[in-house]
């Protein structure tokens, strides 16, 4: 049995390379030596503040070295780093922060308005740490971050110690119409993440393992989606176990010119992105100005999240045919289901993937294999190493995660067909869940805002193609007798009330949602209608 603990690892590596960067983030460099002290000191703030064993720890912050280097401190002291989506509005982060227990929050100046007008509702949080992003000065109910990681020149631990069941909480709206925390243990989070490494840790070498495969740095790791996001979060937790450095972009809005300055400058040679809402506009950076960038370090471009389109891929690989193009399909419940490699002249297919090792195709209602070319779709289950199931949710946590031949499985429910050499064809979830840039959108959330328009009689939220988004989410609506509204006003109404990702492109407007006589929506039937619509608008 294992026992991996991140926490362990990282000060591992700290010992070994003292005085090798671990953060780049614009002109700041933090080595490991740096990093490991001011942990320390996040450590100390933690324990001081009288937070206790396994009390969460949520993370306000766009991408920066303080959310790698306090994670590493909250983990010293046995204690759970819970990320937060930094685009949510009022009541989605009201809603998880009290659903995830946080007893503390970390989060950047620019969040402060927000935050100072939640924080009466918030009635379990006991610590603020800010964050200075120069754009709001420390109040007076906050510590500083600077204070709090100076908090300790020495070692910390906590009475309790620390252990590989101690748990990483990745909350995902991919789950249910609200987000829902995911719970890893860190030892089964290790090990999951350490199989798909290019270099691997052994497995059951222990800390001893880390010091004799951790000879020197390890590689240069750039994460363009978000660290609050598996993909991101995941991608540079791995790096940094080998040794790594992780370098993160200054602008909190992705821009693929200072992602591509930033990568010839640091001599990246990773990259994670969340499929084309990345990729076409770093493509499109590199056609436009094809001279330009080097990129004579990169090796590998990692996507996740979303479906990374064949035709993408092939434009970057003109442009540096050398470059591995890794496609993963992995979900925060069951990473490891299946990737797609492409390199040189050869692009993997959009949505084809290999199976992982413990990956099944099951039949949804008999929960046997799926017969490999018959054409028939399925679920896709993995077993092994997964997630202990969701925060406070036993009833979701049993319908994903089942027993399956006397084996564990995570059915995070994916469809797909298995074609006849044993690779999956990805058709989507089973629910209608819209996935927009890499973020799960729940169509019942919006519809209810929708509907609270005082001129809004019904409506439906659907998800059609888009070039870049993959899905781009559209309002389908019915209004009361003789009402009129513009489409603008309904996209804007909607965005006072939810995260402005999750709010409709267009409005599509009907003279009758036709509901079943159940109530039911015929949502293939609106996708197809307003794709059509869109087409011709």
């Amino acid at each position: 049995m294992t026992d991996w603990n991140y926490a362990d690892v990282w000060e591992t590596v700290a010992g070994e390379l003292p005085n090798a960067t671990a953060l780049v983030h614009g002109p700041r460099r933090i080595t490991w030596a740096d990093m490991d002290r001011r942990a320390d000191g996040i450590a100390r703030t933690l324990l001081d503040a009288g937070l206790g064993r396994q009390d969460k720890v949520a993370h306000y912050l766009t991408n920066c070295p303080e959310y790698l280097e306090s994670t590493f401190g909250i983990m010293k002291v046995g204690m759970v780093p819970v990320n937060t989506n930094y685009r949510y509005g009022d009541d989605e982060l009201r809603y998880l922060w009290d659903n995830s227990d946080a007893a503390a929050i970390i989060f950047h100046g620019s969040f402060l308005d927000r935050l100072d007008g939640l924080r009466p509702r918030l009635h379990k949080v006991r610590l603020y740490i800010w964050v200075d992003d120069s754009t709001a000065p420390c109040p007076d109910w906050a510590i500083g971050y600077e204070q709090a990681a100076s908090a300790s020149s020495c070692r910390v631990t906590a009475p309790w110690g620390r252990s590989g069941d101690d748990l990483y909480v990745l909350y995902t709206g991919g789950t249910t119409g609200v987000p829902k925390g995911v719970m890893w243990r860190q030892d089964d989070l290790f090990c999951r993440l350490n199989a798909g490494n290019v270099v691997k840790l052994p497995e059951d070498g222990g800390l001893d393992g880390v010091r004799k495969t951790v000879q020197g740095p390890g590689p240069v790791h750039l994460p363009a989606c978000p660290l609050m996001h598996g993909t991101g979060g995941f991608s540079s937790m791995g790096m940094l176990c080998l040794g790594g450095s992780v370098v993160t972009l200054e602008s909190p809005r992705f821009d693929p010119v200072e992602l591509l300055d930033t990568i010839d400058r640091e001599k990246v040679n990773t990259v994670a992105i969340v499929g084309d809402a990345f990729a076409r506009p770093i493509l499109d950076a590199l056609d436009s100005e094809p001279r330009r960038w080097h990129l004579s370090t990169m090796l590998g471009l990692l996507s996740s999240g979303v479906m990374w389109s064949e035709e993408t891929k092939r434009g970057l690989l003109r442009h540096k045919p050398t470059l591995i193009l890794v496609d993963a399909f992995s979900s925060s419940e069951a990473i490891g289901l299946g990737a797609s490699v492409s390199s040189g002249t050869e692009a993997g297919p959009t949505a084809k993937f290999s199976l992982g090792p413990d990956v099944r195709v099951l039949d949804p209602e008999t929960l046997t294999d799926v017969v490999p070319g018959s054409g028939q779709s399925g679920l896709l289950a993995l077993g092994g190493r997964n997630p202990m199931g969701y925060y406070k949710d036993e009833m979701k946590s049993d319908s994903t995660f089942k027993v399956v031949d006397g084996v564990r499985m995570s059915i995070p429910g994916d469809h797909a067909t298995v074609d006849q050499d044993g690779s999956i064809r990805l058709l989507g979830r089973g629910s209608v869940c819209i996935n927009t840039g890499g973020e799960k959108v729940f169509p019942e959330e919006v519809e209810e805002v929708l509907k609270l328009h005082p001129l809004v009689r019904d409506a439906v939220v659907v998800g059609i193609p888009h070039d870049r988004f993959g899905q781009a989410i559209t309002g389908v609506v019915e209004l009361e007798p003789d009402a009129q509204v513009d489409e603008s006003e309904l996209i804007d109404h909607t965005k006072s009330h939810l995260a402005g990702y999750k709010a409709p492109r267009r409005v599509r407007f009907v003279d009758s949602i036709e509901r079943s006589p159940s109530g039911k929506v015929d949502y293939g039937r609106h996708t197809k209608e307003a794709a059509t619509w869109a087409g011709q608008a």
